[in-house]
């Protein structure tokens, strides 16, 4: 079904927001309260009525819906001259265009983007008997993405955050990404975190995708157990991309500052896990994404809460700590490149450098960003797409 309204058509099926043709950016969320307005245009619809039906009535601050509700207005034009949603005082909100419905026609080249299509969840078995889950999404060659310290499949492919770069690479890939043990929703019982049982996830995901050659990307933890498999099978390994990792946890760099750092997340983590009102979770997300918005920020603090516990995730952070695959990098024999943001708090470019300068033959790129985790519309996020796309031949 295809909602038309002043200058724009809102295609639901495909999940297409267009001005006068234009394809409009829009987040995920953002476009189902948008869809929502619409359909329900003949009423004014409530805090309770948005809750239930666009975040599955998951507590959301005011705040937040606020946000999103000045994400529809800004996404479609609307201005106080041209006032196409209208808030009513204490009532609620309500869609006020002049709105025609039609069916939606297709296209010549048939291309969806990358949002539209749908991910297929699935799990696997890891050697020692855990199950991992995994997703896969999209067409094209096969990219595997070794999973970072926190995800959660779902989560993150709503997350604006995250969802940006994950649709934009399964719009062009075939896109395989997992949650490792104790995150998301993989087996959450698990009696000990070491890099070794990180490795083994991955394998056993490689294994289930039965994929013979793809590439791996690997964005900070995820870069040594990417490395680890490159290592290893680089008859299976077509390239390997590298952003934000490190090769050496905090404990294995050989500096005070780094143990210091280590045990400040700690505790960071320890005392404001998940809480977006935290003040320790505040410095905690502002070290991963100093340049985020409110709206980014709360989804952050909400992946914590949602994918693991904060004792979890301290044993997890404890055991990348202790990483040191530094030895196998020159024995890496795959076209690597190497990317990170020059200010990265997280992981200084240090180890970026030592990732590049130690595989035989790598690239480096260095990013103009302060933040761990790129974020869409920020300069280093079209720079590392261009860099990512030019090096994997898109």
């Amino acid at each position: 079904m295809v909602f038309s309204f002043k200058d724009f058509a809102l295609d639901a099926e495909r999940r297409e927001l267009r001005a006068r043709g234009t394809i409009v950016p829009i987040e995920p969320q953002v476009f189902d309260l948008l869809v929502y307005l619409i359909q329900n245009r003949d009423r004014v619809v409530s805090k309770d009525d948005l809750i239930a039906s666009v975040w599955g009535g998951r507590i959301v601050s005011d705040s937040t819906l606020d946000s999103r509700i000045n994400a529809v207005r800004k996404a479609i034009g609307d201005s106080g001259n041209q006032q196409l949603v209208r808030t009513i005082p204490r009532k609620g909100v309500r869609f006020v265009g002049d709105v025609q419905q039609g069916q939606a026609q297709s296209e010549s080249n048939n291309r969806l983007p990358a949002f539209a299509h749908k991910q297929e969840i699935s799990f696997c078995r890891s050697s020692d008997n855990i199950n991992i889950a995994y997703a896969t999404v999209g067409n094209g060659p096969v990219l595997v993405k070794a999973a970072n310290w926190l995800t959660h499949l779902e989560y993150d492919w709503e997350s604006p955050v995250w969802a940006p770069l994950l649709q934009r690479l399964a719009e062009r890939y075939r896109l395989i990404r997992y949650d490792t043990r104790g995150t998301g929703l993989s087996d959450s019982d698990v009696a000990e975190f070491t890099f070794d049982d990180f490795a083994r996830d991955f394998e056993s995901v490689v294994e289930a995708v039965k994929a013979d050659r793809f590439a791996i990307l690997g964005i900070s933890q995820g870069a040594a157990v990417a490395v680890h498999y490159a290592a290893a099978h680089p008859e299976r390994v077509t390239k390997l991309i590298l952003y934000g990792g490190y090769a050496q946890g905090r404990h294995k760099r050989g500096s005070a500052d780094e143990i210091e750092k280590a045990n400040l997340f700690l505790s960071l983590m320890q005392y404001g896990w998940g809480d977006e009102h935290s003040a320790f979770m505040r410095a905690f997300s502002a070290l991963f994404i100093p340049n985020g918005t409110p709206e980014q920020n709360k989804w952050f603090a909400d992946l914590q809460r949602i994918t693991t516990t904060a004792e979890k995730a301290i044993r997890m952070r404890m055991a990348w700590n202790d990483i040191d695959v530094a030895h196998v990098l020159p024995k890496i024999r795959v076209p690597t490149l190497v990317l990170h943001a020059r200010h990265d708090n997280v992981v200084p470019l240090e180890q970026g450098r030592l990732l590049a300068a130690s595989i035989p033959n790598a690239r480096l790129v260095t990013l103009e960003s302060d933040n761990h985790v790129l974020l869409e519309g920020e300069p280093a996020w079209t720079k590392f797409l261009q860099e990512v796309e030019g090096f994997l031949g898109a």
